[in-house]
């Protein structure tokens, strides 16, 4: 895919979660509001508020993972703590980021995308761990059952055409390109209940 043409999707999902930031924090002060004046809160506003709390996780979420993201840009380790606490609340994934400090928000970005790609191997839960000692990352999941598709795995080392690819699998053909803008290359491993990725 050619750079001009990577700036650009990345701009559009900037531009999508941007958009889509008001409204949700719009609703949620609504929500808020509502509690605060003494209406009654039921089964149907505790189901608004948390929808609410999830949407505005996976926006900020997705933000990273496939908005635009210069080589200079940093992320925050507050802001991606909270990201992937806030995301990961209620589910059955549990994630474990271990890198210290404010990083680059490129191999952030990168590292959000196959954070993705566990999520698609572990439908039922699971743990996965974060981590980066000096320039090397690694990504470990580990689940009781993993649901991993070896063509589609194969995607992410080059080995497979990207073309089979669906919008749920986007991160499967969109992490190799964001680990080749930063000069790194993507290796993988996977048994039936474990894998790991470096960059």
């Amino acid at each position: 895919m050619p750079s001009n043409a990577t700036d650009l999707t990345s701009l559009i999902g900037s531009r999508i979660c941007h958009d889509l930031i008001s409204p949700l924090g719009a609703i949620s002060n609504g929500v808020e509001l509502l509690s605060m004046n003494g209406a009654p809160i039921g089964p149907e506003m505790s189901l608004i508020s948390e929808s609410v709390e999830n949407a505005n996780a996976r926006i900020r979420f997705f933000r990273i993972a496939f908005g635009a993201a210069s080589a200079a840009q940093a992320v925050g380790q507050s802001e991606i703590m909270s990201t992937l606490h806030d995301m990961s609340r209620g589910g059955r994934l549990v994630v474990d980021w271990q890198p210290q400090g404010d990083q680059n928000r490129r191999q952030v970005k990168l590292a959000f995308l196959l954070l993705q790609c566990f999520e698609t191997a572990m439908p039922w839960g699971g743990h996965v761990s974060i981590s980066a000692v000096g320039e090397q990352w690694a990504i470990y999941g580990q689940a009781d059952k993993m649901r991993i598709d070896p063509d589609i795995w194969q995607v992410l080392s080059g080995g497979s055409s990207k073309d089979d690819i669906n919008a749920a699998q986007v991160h499967f053909a969109l992490a190799p390109v964001a680990a080749h803008e930063i000069g790194r290359t993507l290796t993988i491993e996977h048994s039936d209940n474990s894998a790991r990725i470096r960059f």
